[in-house]
């Protein structure tokens, strides 16, 4: 039996393999278990408990009943790809060819993967931001590529732009940028983003951004890279539907960018998954297409559950780091007498009934000390449930 190659790189990058070299459960599979053990309020995962807009849901609904079940065209909907465009034109002024620089995938993910297997060779470094998101590291691995990280550490969660600038070299291929970040909520500031761009520009660097909590922030504005001076000839864009419209399982997806690059992407692509979500993706049209008072109310309504989830833990004695959007909020155990976020994560089921994830499981284990205390909580659910995780987690201080 083969013990190397593409798999095995993937699980190494996103550290799946036991002492044996055998694939072991991430922690999120093992929270989800212990959830369901417990009967845990999980606020572990990152998805909602609620649906999204009924525009939304009827036009799938709609979709399906008038027969759209079959295969879509390989690059997405037309209707898709006009009203993606027309989104980026609406909220960022960033003009498209729809028929040219818009790529519909099975969710942010896929777009992800494709982009990385087209454009990172063995040896190749990608930066990115730690903590980030688990894929990360598995689709770098599976590329080849060498991960370098810049790290963000509390309570500011930016990145120094000594060490920024120090990790991006010659051998940088890409650099993947996600703001609003997942976990800390962090939004960049323009200066971030524009140094970003002024070293990738230096070094000959893709940049490659993860935009999927763009409609999701109550602090600072979100500002794509690609709408700054001197970044749009070599920046990618990736964003999806699920998170804005609480749709995260049917994976609608897209990649924007330059012609020549998002051919390259469509190359790797076709041979993933192919086409997916053929009735879902006029409903997400209907989405894109909504009105700002829509997407300004489901960032207010997600920024009352931050407050509620927020106001609670800091009781219960955590200390909290605020976001800027997203789905979760960071708190410190270390108050509380936890200094090993993986083990209170672990025994917190069990003692009072609520499933959180340690934010070393988004760093690298000997990148673990800056964060070893850290937990993410997710608060995209509904407010009664909220408010029920927040009395079960004060008899913490009890």
């Amino acid at each position: 039996m083969r013990t190397s190659g593409p798999w095995r790189r993937a699980a190494a990058g996103a550290m799946l393999l036991g002492t044996d070299g055998a694939p072991v459960p991430t922690i999120f599979a093992e929270m989800s278990a212990r959830a369901a053990a417990t009967g845990s309020v999980n606020l572990g995962q990152g998805f909602p408990d609620e649906d999204g807009p009924a525009e939304v849901l009827d036009a799938a609904r709609r979709a399906i009943a008038d027969g759209v079940n079959q295969y879509p065209p390989g690059r997405g909907t037309a209707d898709l790809r006009e009203a993606i465009a027309e989104h980026q034109a609406r909220f960022y002024d960033l003009h498209l060819d729809p028929e040219r620089e818009v790529l519909v995938t099975a969710g942010a993910t896929e777009a992800l993967a494709a982009a990385l297997l087209a454009f990172v060779e063995p040896g190749d470094q990608v930066v990115t931001f730690e903590p980030f998101y688990d894929a990360y590291g598995a689709l770098i691995a599976l590329a080849g590529g060498e991960h370098v990280t810049v790290p963000l550490r509390s309570p500011g969660f930016l990145p120094d732009l000594d060490e920024l600038t120090s990790a991006i070299t010659d051998r940088t291929r890409v650099i993947l940028v996600n703001s609003p970040h997942n976990p800390t909520g962090r939004v960049f500031p323009q200066d971030v983003l524009q140094r970003i761009v002024e070293l990738a520009e230096e070094h000959d660097a893709l940049i490659l951004t993860d935009e999927v909590y763009e409609h999701l922030s109550f602090g600072a504005p979100h500002v794509p890279v690609a709408s700054l001076p001197g970044a749009a000839h070599r920046t990618l864009t990736i964003s999806s539907g699920g998170k804005t419209f609480s749709t995260t399982g049917w994976k609608i997806g897209w990649i924007t960018g330059p012609s020549e690059l998002i051919e390259g992407v469509l190359a790797v692509k076709q041979f993933l998954t192919y086409v997916n979500g053929a009735p879902f993706q006029p409903a997400i049209a209907t989405g894109l297409r909504l009105p700002d008072a829509v997407f300004g109310g489901i960032a207010s309504a997600l920024a009352a559950k931050h407050a509620v989830l927020a106001d609670g833990i800091r009781g219960a004695g955590f200390d909290v780091f605020t976001p800027d959007a997203g789905y979760f909020v960071i708190a410190d155990a270390g108050p509380l007498g936890f200094p090993d976020a993986r083990e209170f994560c672990r025994l917190l089921p069990e003692r009072v009934g609520v499933v959180a994830i340690p934010v070393t499981a988004f760093v690298r284990p000997d990148h673990a000390d800056d964060f070893t205390s850290l937990v993410r909580f997710a608060f995209c659910k509904r407010e009664r449930v909220l408010h029920e995780a927040v009395e079960r987690l004060g008899r913490l201080a009890a």
